[in-house]
């Protein structure tokens, strides 16, 4: 079973919320990913989303697209990320990893190839930003059959029908992509949050989650109060992007530590 259920369960008892970072395999390397993946949990994420780097992204701004291409320039494959994946279970069995990407290597890897090898390697959802329910049923079921949850996006502009049929397809958790835009975009709305969260919420029992927009602590802490979940991505991978190599780890730990604390407080 994916380990992301239990996760929300166990938050939920406690009255927190979950904290869900992401980073792009392979940036700075692989080895650093296993690194960054384990400062992230000792510095309170619950869930980790693990970006699978491609070359034609539509949903990531410009700091997570830099980030693609210093891991594809060291030629990391998702091959490669799944190898991350088992390389940090090894140290650690308890928390959920999803992998966040595209379609197109996972289509050339083949779906049920691909669904065996992330189960094998322990991984616990997908989320594939241009499947849609309606294309990505083949992938759903392959993850299904092997207990891996299908996370699907909600829009601002997302229809009821829309919202409707994701509340069907999914598992997991819903991730709701706060802004009309790209990753990074500073404008967020929490208005038009504390607005959309209950629409999706009539038409799903899952938790979800916010993301897009998100860049210090005291953001985090009012979309926290909104929300079962805050994702951020841009900004971790910006300090990455900014920090040496050997120096990228603890600047992400501390900055995850911030955020943690302010959603707690």
């Amino acid at each position: 079973m994916s380990r992301i259920p239990s996760t929300f369960e166990a938050l939920q008892g406690k009255g927190r919320k979950a904290l869900i970072p992401f980073i792009t395999a392979g940036d700075p390397s692989l080895a650093h990913t296993v690194s960054l993946m384990h400062a992230l949990v000792e510095a309170g994420a619950d869930i980790i989303e693990l970006g699978v780097p491609f070359s034609d992204p539509m949903a990531d701004g410009p700091a997570i697209q830099r980030s693609s291409e210093r891991a594809l320039r060291k030629h990391t494959s998702l091959r490669g990320v799944l190898e991350a994946v088992r390389t940090f279970r090894s140290k650690d069995d308890a928390t959920p990893v999803v992998l966040m990407g595209y379609a197109n290597p996972i289509e050339a890897m083949g779906v049920e190839r691909f669904a065996q090898s992330a189960a094998d390697a322990g991984v616990d959802g997908v989320l594939v930003v241009d499947y849609p329910p309606e294309e990505g049923s083949g992938l759903s079921q392959a993850l299904k059959a092997r207990d891996i949850d299908s996370i699907y996006l909600l829009s601002p502009t997302s229809t009821e029908s829309r919202i409707r049929e994701v509340g069907r397809a999914a598992s997991g958790y819903i991730y709701y992509v706060s802004l009309k835009g790209v990753t990074g975009a500073a404008s967020l709305d929490l208005d038009e949050i504390a607005r959309k969260l209950p629409a999706i919420k009539a038409h799903t029992g899952l938790p979800v989650g916010v993301g897009f927009g998100i860049r210090d602590a005291e953001t985090a802490r009012a979309v926290g109060k909104l929300s079962d979940a805050v994702v951020i991505g841009s900004r971790l991978v910006q300090e990455i992007e900014d920090s040496a190599p050997e120096q990228a780890v603890e600047k992400v730990r501390a900055l995850v530590g911030g955020i943690r604390r302010a959603m707690d407080a």
